[in-house]
């Protein structure tokens, strides 16, 4: 067995060595690719697409009680640990002007770019409570997770699906007049064109199976929009952070996950120029990889307690 993962948050449910019995028990194919590795540690192989989508239906069935759960073989298939870590910490952060981690439907999140998978709200919700809107700019992706949902009926009035029909536009189209929510939050497309994203899927399915493959497996695949966009994640996070001056008194805290971490400082100095009144940068580490969570808001500290817990 190996070691409890303490780099994740000590509420994330997945920082013990996964209970492979468990898992097989809730989704019975999953037991065709586990097996003990040299290290006598009960796994499964990460570089079959296959195994890994069954590893997720698993986890989310187990402990999120999603019952139906699958996305297209083309979208990007998550680590479910690191996405509930983000969730985690947001939470910390929603606790920092309530005293308590705020729970139920008086929370409401956006999640930006949920993509076919729409593991954010579902974790979201399972964990705390909240109420979410997922949206995205592809229509397939939308539909997948709208299946999602059809097929979780008691999920259906907690989690809502709205269409970015601009994909210069984050919150415009998205947020209503007068709609608030409690926070967003996004994990963006990292890469700056097609190509970087096709080399780092390679780079990554090469370090798993310890090869050189030419071509990327499909666990490592996704669609445009969730891999590349113009100017990489610096442009999309600036983009973000210009946009949320205009919607500065709907969402209380703005949130989105920063990979590089060279793109903090100019980040930051956006956020300055833009007179964001806190920012705050959270590390998270999930394993080998180093995330970090940038964090802003535009509403005063005594604003935000006299906010928090009220139905937005």
């Amino acid at each position: 067995m190996s070691a409890e993962k303490s780099s994740l948050h000590t509420r994330n449910l997945h920082r013990d060595p996964y209970d492979f019995d468990q898992l097989i028990s809730c989704v019975p194919e999953l037991k065709h690719y586990v097996f003990t590795n040299a290290y006598q540690t009960v796994t499964i192989n990460f570089s079959i697409p296959k195994a890994v989508k069954l590893l997720n239906k698993a986890l989310l069935l187990h402990f999120y009680k999603v019952k139906e759960w699958d996305i297209p073989d083309t979208n990007l298939c998550p680590p479910i640990p690191g996405r509930a870590d983000y969730v985690h910490y947001i939470a910390d952060l929603l606790a920092e002007d309530s005293d308590e981690i705020p729970s139920g439907n008086s929370v409401k999140g956006l999640d930006i770019g949920t993509g076919a998978n729409l593991v954010y709200p579902l974790i979201a919700h399972a964990s705390y409570g909240w109420n979410m809107l997922g949206t995205d700019i592809s229509e397939g992706s939308l539909k997948n997770a709208q299946l999602i949902l059809d097929q979780n009926p008691d999920l259906v009035s907690a989690i809502q699906l709205k269409q970015q029909p601009d994909s210069h536009h984050i919150f415009k189209n998205i947020i209503g007049a007068g709609e608030r929510f409690t926070f967003s939050m996004c994990n963006p497309p990292f890469h700056d064109s097609e190509e970087a994203a096709m080399k780092g899927n390679i780079r990554k399915t090469k370090n798993l199976k310890k090869g050189k493959p030419k071509q990327p497996l499909l666990n490592f695949g996704g669609q445009q929009s969730e891999l590349w966009c113009e100017g990489g994640e610096l442009a999309f996070i600036s983009k973000m952070i210009t946009e949320s001056v205009l919607y500065s008194s709907q969402i209380l805290w703005f949130t989105c996950l920063v990979s590089k971490k060279d793109n903090l400082p100019k980040l930051i100095a956006l956020l300055k120029k833009v007179k964001a009144i806190e920012v705050k940068t959270i590390d998270m580490a999930q394993g080998q990889k180093v995330s970090r969570m940038l964090a802003w808001t535009f509403i005063s500290p005594k604003e935000r307690k006299a906010l928090a817990g009220l139905k937005l």
